[in-house]
């Protein structure tokens, strides 16, 4: 449910536009799949799990433009593990989105299954990927030129330059590759929720159930301003501000993941002895700040792989999401500055998956999904990008000051957003309705604060607000990826999808586990 590459901590923030035309003001136009005569049968041989789980798939086809319901159509790819409950016991059919923007979803439902407990009987689970993503009508982009590599010696500013030639680069061979100006226009989150309600109307059902995380939050949340009568059982997890642009989000995601630092800080110095970064947070602060500092002179080679401060921060904001990680980043930031002082590095696990990640000749390709949606998309969740690049250069060195880890990261241009074409002619989602909604969000969440989940709450007039007092993105499931389980907020979901009763009030989850 949660991704956690190194690509998603960098471009799978979840992010929005706000707009002042109401959604309501933009028809919609009636999705033209309801007498579809869908073939099921096995799922490709490269979705191994969901064949063994005896997963059946197949294909909805939904148009490329919705307001040309006649045009040119493209195919989303749809999994189903049927319910096994009694007949009378079914519920109808739960959808679910892992988040990104770009994550591809076909596979969801297994890890849905298992969140789900008892619950999962009562539900056909419906997996998809969104249009252009996964085995969906695809989009790909035009050969990526590789990068150089860093050179022994660098610049803050020459690190600036090299990412904003990459983005221009992304931007331009995605642009002019096929036929890719007619459709990235329509890489849109409300068309993504209307290709929702066209694999509802396929599957004839008369309403949909839906989880979505991080960006699959947000996602839910325009499903229900879209289609408040056709909204069941709605869970999102990990959502974001309706009223800010993607940027300023980035931007805002700058002082938790400061004030998520420090926490660490306080953990590795209380082990000291293991790590030997400082006896002190202050100290430890420090370890990483000249890490920082020394790698925009020089950056810092490991394995053979040269890392610039820009990649090392994108190592750190990884690692900081959760509590449950602390570990890892210690040892990582121990390998790092060993392998600065000139010292032999055998990275640990996590610094060899990212080393091996850097060196993919995939890597360019796999930030695709998350630039469609993120820059082409203008309404919620996504848009408000600056043009002008030095915009951004002077707000990292603006950022400085108050977040020097973080700041030249979410200040930055980590999308290839500024030079991107292609937009929808859409207005933004405005959020404002009282579907009833369950949210899920950890307090300390540095990718998405927790401010904005409260913003959304106050929109959604209809919501319950699960909090949980952990540092986290994703609450719901945490147990299924190795991290402390929330029980409260696993016990609030699975009942709500059991018998549709929402908590009387909002609540906060207790700490579980030992105090870190």
């Amino acid at each position: 449910m949660r991704v956690a590459s190194l690509v998603t901590a960098g471009l799978g923030l979840t992010c929005l536009l706000a707009g002042s035309v109401p959604a309501s003001a933009t028809p919609v136009t009636p999705v033209p799949s309801t007498h579809q005569r869908l073939v099921w049968g096995p799922c490709s041989p490269e979705q191994r799990e969901l064949n063994e789980a005896g997963a059946q798939c197949t294909e909805v086809t939904v148009p490329l433009d919705y307001s040309d319901p006649d045009g040119r159509t493209i195919r989303i790819a749809v999994s189903r593990v049927r319910a096994t409950a009694k007949p009378g016991q079914r519920r109808g059919i739960l959808l679910s989105n892992p988040g990104g923007p770009g994550g591809p979803g076909l596979a969801n439902t297994l890890y849905l299954r298992t969140a789900l407990k008892d619950v999962a009987g009562r539900y056909d689970l419906i997996g998809f990927d969104p249009r252009f993503l996964g085995e969906s009508t695809p989009v790909a982009c035009g050969p990526a030129t590789p990068p150089p590599a860093p050179g022994p010696v660098t610049t803050r500013r020459e690190d600036f330059e090299q990412s904003v030639r990459s983005a221009r680069d992304t931007a331009r061979r995605c642009q002019e590759h096929g036929d890719n100006a007619r459709l990235l226009p329509h890489a849109t989150s409300r068309n993504v929720a209307r290709d929702m309600d066209a694999i509802r109307a396929a599957l004839g059902e008369r309403r949909l159930s839906y989880y979505g995380v991080s960006y699959g939050a947000d996602l839910g949340a325009v499903y229900t301003q879209m289609f408040p009568r056709r909204a069941d059982r709605v869970v999102i997890d990990s959502s974001t501000d309706p009223t800010a642009t993607q940027y300023e989000l980035f931007q805002r995601a700058g002082r938790p993941l400061e004030e998520a630092l420090d926490a660490w800080a306080g953990w590795a110095a209380r082990h000291d002895g293991t790590y030997r970064l400082g006896t002190t947070p202050a100290q430890v602060r420090s370890s990483v700040q000249r890490l920082l500092d020394g790698a925009e002179r020089r950056p810092v080679t490991v394995s053979g792989v040269r890392l610039d401060a820009p990649l090392l921060r994108l190592v750190l904001r990884q690692l900081i999401q959760h509590e449950e990680y602390d570990p890892a980043l210690a040892g990582t930031v121990r390998d790092l500055a060993d392998a600065a002082a000139g010292r032999p590095v055998e990275p640990g696990p996590e610094l060899a998956a990212m080393l091996e990640l850097l060196a993919s000749p995939e890597l360019a390709d796999s930030m695709l999904g998350g630039a469609l949606f993120m820059c082409g998309d203008r309404g919620w969740p996504a848009g408000g990008w600056p043009k002008n690049p030095e915009t951004y250069w002077k707000n990292m060195e603006r950022s400085r000051t108050a977040q020097p880890v973080f700041g030249p990261l979410v200040n930055g241009m980590m999308a290839p957003c500024a030079f991107w074409r292609s937009t929808s002619g859409e207005p933004a989602t405005v959020i404002g309705n009282d579907v009833p909604v369950l949210m899920l969000q950890a307090r300390r969440d540095n990718n998405v604060p927790y401010e904005g989940a409260l913003a959304l709450h106050h929109r959604l007039t209809g919501s319950r607000l699960v909090t949980a007092d952990i540092r986290s993105h994703g609450v719901y499931g945490r147990g299924l990826d190795g991290l402390t389980p929330v029980p409260c907020a696993d016990e609030a979901v699975n009942d709500y999808l059991r018998d549709g009763t929402l908590p009387g009030t909002d609540l906060t989850c207790p700490r579980t586990g030992e105090d870190r």
